[in-house]
């Protein structure tokens, strides 16, 4: 092989490591976001190189190669899954990145029918609504949505509260889109200064000038509500037995004696907090002993109410299936295990949520019918019952007896899907009251991303976030998405802060993803149109 061979060869290799090495480089926590904006420039490049040269394989080239691409971005995001299971984390990433190869496999082959113009609209849409689609189906992994990329430059995007994280895939799209543009007409020895490198320079600065704009003009309510956030630092993955109920509330009391005043209202314990065997029956839940137990404690503190983790569960008896989330565990026996969040205030019936945004191949089987004849119970140990978790239809509220205070109970994952989160604050939540298990992927990027998502929510709902999590970061975030006191990762202790309380509703709350809603529909023309044709003729 001559060395210009060698080069010729090397070039679109290192297009595609390129590309999924700024991709990379942009997460948060400790990623440079602007890297993103150029980041799928260098697969566009790869993409035209290939059609320069054509080729009887040239789709599988743009498959294979693009796959290359996202597998690189995948693992350098999200390698922190190998801490709780090595096959979970080569799955998501190679069945995540393979999503995305077929969007640039589509664009490849929308580029034979359409110009450049009408070929790179048919991919910004289709890849927005993609990310729509993957908040609502059984492989739902939204965690590298684009528009979480800028979760730690909270001052760039405050217009959030306007689009949601889809008006940032959107920014981000189109910005690569301009670079590519302006990387054909130097490719052609064409003016691109003039006028598209000022609209690009207008398109990442007007942005970021409107976001600041609003931040330092939004103002802040005063805090009303004083909260405590419970981190027991106890990683279930330890040998050690698990504490009884009695034992968790002594801890819990251990732990927030010394830091309830008369104005505390709320206090927050993580997710899977009260989470021994089985756990508790949900449907007579105020009639056990666990919940006795909890109402005596609760009466030396009238003014609270104390929002936790719990895990429940339903039995049937009957022979088929009473849900697709039931496991069997004898002939014509059923348990459906819920991961939940109970608010219990004294003297008055205990509320109830069953999380119902589920982790893949965590709390529940992708496509269970499908997979598990095949794979048997793969789902992860995290410190309960491995078993498929049960769900409710939609999100709801908590309500405080005495101040009539709205909390949303977002459990973990959730805090990722603002459209759900969304729901909450539509339902009258007047704060984000997220309680999170960080301990199974231990200390990695993994829980601070996950803190950091919980900005953009902040930012979309307009809302203060109170954050309890088993094993750290516990924090308050404002309603700008700052966060103003945390608590470090593996620190046990409790966290004491005020939030303010917010009652107006977003542009976003109230209209939700109108920018998928429009991808989606510039979707449909796209395969209307050649359709159309046809039945003409």
């Amino acid at each position: 092989m001559t060395k210009k061979n060698f080069k010729l060869r090397l070039y679109p290799l290192g297009l595609l490591f390129l590309s999924g090495i700024l991709l990379g480089l942009s997460w948060p926590t400790r990623g440079l976001s602007g890297l993103v904006f150029v980041g799928l420039v260098p697969l566009l490049i790869f993409h035209d190189n290939l059609r320069a040269q054509p080729h009887p394989k040239i789709g599988a080239k743009v498959f294979w190669g693009s796959y290359l691409s996202f597998v690189i971005w995948n693992s350098i995001t999200t390698w922190w899954i190998f801490n709780a299971t090595a096959f979970g984390m080569f799955f998501a990433i190679l069945v995540n990145s393979s999503f995305y190869s077929t969007i640039f496999w589509l664009y490849h082959k929308a580029r034979k029918v359409l110009p450049l113009k009408g070929a790179l609209i048919f991919w910004v849409a289709l890849w927005l609504s993609f990310e729509k689609f993957d908040l609502n189906w059984d492989f739902s992994w939204p965690w590298l949505q684009l528009g979480n990329v800028f979760s730690e430059n909270i001052h760039w995007i405050q217009w959030y509260t306007y689009t949601g994280s889809f008006g940032g895939s959107l920014w981000v799209l189109l910005i690569n889109c301009g670079f590519f543009g302006i990387w054909l007409r130097a490719r052609e020895k064409k003016s691109w200064k003039k006028p598209l490198g000022l609209l690009l320079s207008i398109g990442i600065g007007l942005p970021i000038l409107i976001s600041v704009g609003i931040f330092y003009n939004f103002k802040l309510e005063s805090p009303s509500t004083e909260v405590l956030l419970v981190q027991p630092n106890e990683d279930p993955y330890l040998p050690s037995p698990r504490k009884t109920n009695a034992a968790y509330i002594e801890f819990l009391d251990t732990l927030i004696r010394d830091h309830i005043s008369e104005e505390t209202q709320w206090i927050l314990a993580p997710e899977g907090f009260i989470d021994v065997g089985y756990g508790t029956p949900n449907k007579t839940f105020d009639e056990s002993p666990l919940s006795n137990r909890l109402q005596d404690y609760l009466l030396q503190y009238p003014q609270m109410c104390l929002l936790t983790g719990i895990q429940l569960f339903d039995i049937y008896t009957q022979k088929e299936a009473p849900s697709p989330s039931a496991k069997q565990v004898r002939k014509d026996l059923w348990v459906d295990v819920y991961n939940s969040a109970a608010a219990l205030q004294s003297d008055v019936p205990t509320q109830i949520y069953h999380k119902s945004k589920l982790v893949v191949g965590v709390e529940k089987t992708p496509f269970k019918s499908l997979l598990e004849p095949l794979l048997g119970e793969i789902l992860l140990d995290f410190g309960g019952m491995v078993s498929d978790r049960g769900t409710q239809e939609s999100p709801e509220v908590f309500t405080h007896k005495n101040t009539q205070t709205q909390a949303a109970p977002i459990i973990c994952y959730e805090s990722i899907y603002g459209a759900y989160v969304r729901e909450y604050v539509r339902k009258g939540a007047d704060f984000l009251a997220i309680i999170t298990n960080d301990a199974w992927w231990g200390n990695t990027p993994g829980h601070r991303q996950l803190l950091s998502y919980a900005r953009l929510r902040a930012i979309e709902t307009r809302r203060d976030v109170a954050r309890s999590a088993n094993t750290g970061i516990s924090a308050f975030i404002n309603a700008r998405g700052e966060i103003t006191k945390s608590m470090p990762y593996e620190t046990q202790g409790v966290l004491k802060g005020k939030i303010a309380l917010y009652s107006q509703q977003t542009f976003y709350v109230r209209y939700g993803d109108y920018i998928a809603r429009v991808a989606l529909l510039i979707m449909a023309l796209y395969g209307l149109a050649p359709l159309s044709k046809r039945l003409r003729s």
